[in-house]
Order: C-alpha cells, then structure tokens, then sequence
C-alpha cells in the first residue's frame, strides 16, 4: 500500500476507465479503494488526462464524445483529484464540439493561471485572455 497522497500514470487511469486487461483493471482499482480507505487521494495531472483522452480515440476508437465523458464521470469520483482547470474544462457543456477542444483549453488554462500570455496560431483561441494568436504575414 501506499501511504499518503499519488499521482496516477496515463497507464493506470486507462485500465481504470476501459477495465481491460482485466488482471491490471482490479490492480488499479485495488489501488484506488485502498487509497479511499486510508483516506488519501490520487491525483491525475492535466498531462495525463490528455494522454488518457488520446489513448481513448486512438487506440480503443472511443468516439471523443464519449471519451470525455468517461474523463468526467471519472473525475467525479470520490478520492480522485484534478486541477481545478481540469475540473471546469470537463464540466463545459458541448465539449466534443467546442473549439478550441479539450486539450488546447487546459493548454490555456495552466497558461492563464501562471498569469502568462499564451502565444499560439490556433485562431480559435482568440476568445480566450491573456491569449495572442500569430498571424503570418
């Protein structure tokens, strides 16, 4: 067991949301009750969110929307931890479609609360603060 608070690798939070192989899935889900039951949290990172969400579309062909559903379902449970950034992003309604997506808003988001311009040429990030978008000329 591990004592005191984790942070889980891209390879866990997979197995934890499509519960395959199944050997790893009890694995980490052993992980996490028995986190639960001493009463400490695991973290997942916005890196590994992103990750996840990637691994999820492209190697299980997980259709996006449904992919950041199971992030947020995820996320939802009880001794799980994210940034708040990471929080509000998956609770946005519409997120499949949104654009920028998923990934380029918690792009923004760390770079909005560092207190940093993010510079990018995405132009569908003009909508954001604290965001210049490059423009060739």
């Amino acid at each position: 067991m591990i004592s005191g608070p984790s942070s889980l690798d891209t390879s866990v939070v997979v197995r934890l949301l499509v519960g395959d192989p199944v050997p790893l899935f009890r694995c980490a889900t052993q992980l996490i009750e028995g986190q639960e039951a001493v009463g400490a949290a695991v973290h997942v990172s916005d890196h590994v969110l992103a990750e996840a969400y990637f691994a999820l579309q492209s190697y299980y062909k997980i259709p996006k929307s449904d992919a950041l559903e199971m992030l947020a379902d995820f996320i939802r449970c009880s001794g799980v931890t994210v940034t708040p950034i990471a929080r509000a992003v998956l609770a946005l309604p519409n997120l499949a479609s949104a654009k920028p997506g998923f990934v380029d808003r918690l792009i923004h988001g760390a770079s909005h609360a560092s207190g940093h311009t993010l510079v990018t040429f995405e132009r569908a990030a003009k909508k954001f603060p604290a965001t210049v978008v490059l423009a060739v000329t």
